[in-house]
């Protein structure tokens, strides 16, 4: 959530956020409610007040009459602050100035651009390898589980478990711990996380219960510290962990989903850093070093765009996007996604920490994929041999027994 005192003393600012990110939220309407949820809270106050004052030798009829003027006060203080409350936590984050405008993902600024991609060609899709070489199926996936839904098998398997392992073993080395985490969370979650209300089409519900399917490790290790005040000398706490990721991926019709690249499951490695406001954007760039880093040394070719802010989402301060190669679309496709989110997940979530004049500060969070599945279909399309076989990444090869190519020989070899 945004500060409340915003609100109430920049209003024009918070709607200028809301129409950018293409909010609904009537701010006029937030705004009164929340000056009568003060008025009637003051009032409430008063009449606490007054009532402590009475005596034993009070009149019954005032009591009574003070009793339930209370009680209506104070039932008044609950419904507004429900009416309130539902409003305010619809409104998307702050942005920063230098945001790109724009309404969707091609007003997205590229700023750079690593690697020489191979010749587009959808003959490299890697459905199609991956079929050739028995190491990917969507056909029983979509069998089994229905459309959206796939098989790695064997060295295709392998490849995978390889590249999280060592994305895993990557953070490590720069300071991240490992986290295993529920695949589960309840409502509260989510909300803390700002994926409720904002994409509560994407979850997939647990009928009968209070739960959902995670969408991303990012919503259990930000809830890990939920309602927490968090030593100051634990900052910057940096998490990662490995999950299977679901969502409905509602509303994504008509967007270019061949093959592995937009399914409902998928897995992936997150990076999570809890830190003091001051340091934010140290830590946003340090995650994006990191999946540049990952990237280069997977031998992919990727370009970083600035993401505007149509396509940012409510609850992004700021946001990178980095976009892998795929010859078999014949361009580049999002990989990673990189988010100062601000104090906006720890106020939802009450995370806090005491500052050096003692009082409670928001920590911010950046929220970062490590890798995902995308990656490995990105090593297949890339890394395809004129033999048919491909070509298993150099840092990889230690988890794979030293194999160095899929297909081509028993041995890989």
């Amino acid at each position: 959530m945004i500060d409340i005192a915003l609100l109430r003393t920049d209003p024009d600012l918070v709607k200028q956020v809301c129409q950018a990110k293409g909010s609904d939220v009537d701010v006029d309407k937030l705004i009164s409610l929340d000056a009568e949820l003060r008025r009637t809270q003051n009032r409430m106050e008063t009449l606490r007040a007054e009532q402590k004052k009475l005596g034993k030798g009070a009149d019954i009829d005032a009591a009574r009459a003070l009793k339930d003027e209370l009680r209506d006060a104070t039932e008044r203080v609950r419904a507004l602050q429900e009416e309130r409350d539902e409003l305010w936590v619809r409104v998307p984050n702050l942005f920063a100035e230098d945001t790109p405008p724009g309404e969707d993902d091609e007003a997205n600024v590229e700023l750079r651009r690593v690697g020489t991609p191979v010749p587009a060609d959808q003959a490299r899709g890697h459905d199609a390898i991956g079929t050739r070489l028995g190491i990917f199926d969507m056909a029983r996936g979509a069998e089994v589980a229905g459309s959206g839904y796939y098989y790695w098998k064997g060295d295709g398997a392998r490849l995978a478990w390889a590249m999280f392992t060592y994305t895993q073993d990557f953070l490590v080395g720069r300071g991240f711990t490992p986290m295993l985490t529920p695949l589960v969370a309840r409502e509260r979650t989510f909300f803390g996380t700002g994926y409720l209300p904002f994409f509560a089409d994407q979850l997939y519900r647990i009928e009968g219960s209070d739960l959902s399917l995670i969408g991303t490790s990012e919503q259990t290790l930000i809830g890990y510290y939920g309602d927490t005040i968090v030593d100051p000398a634990e900052l910057p706490i940096r998490v990662t962990a490995f999950s299977p990721c679901f969502r409905t991926e509602a509303g994504s019709a008509g967007r270019s989903n061949r093959g592995g690249y937009r399914v409902h499951q998928f897995h992936k490695v997150e990076q999570i850093v809890i830190c003091d406001p001051a340091d934010s954007e140290h830590w946003l760039d340090a995650c994006q070093r990191n999946v540049e880093d990952l990237l280069t040394s997977l031998e992919l070719p990727y370009r970083v765009v600035r993401v505007c802010l149509g396509d940012m989402g409510a609850p992004a301060y700021k946001k990178y996007d980095t976009e892998t190669w795929f010859p078999s679309f014949g361009s580049y496709k999002e990989t990673h996604s990189n988010s100062n989110l601000w104090d906006y997940q720890a106020r939802r979530f009450r995370i806090r920490f005491r500052g050096p004049d003692g009082r409670m500060v928001f920590p911010h969070t950046i929220s970062s994929t490590g890798i995902t599945d995308r990656a490995a279909l990105a090593i297949l399309e890339n890394h395809l041999r004129p033999d048919g076989s491909v070509t298993v990444p150099d840092v990889l090869r230690r988890y794979l027994g030293g194999q160095e190519r899929i297909g081509g020989g028993a041995a890989g070899k």
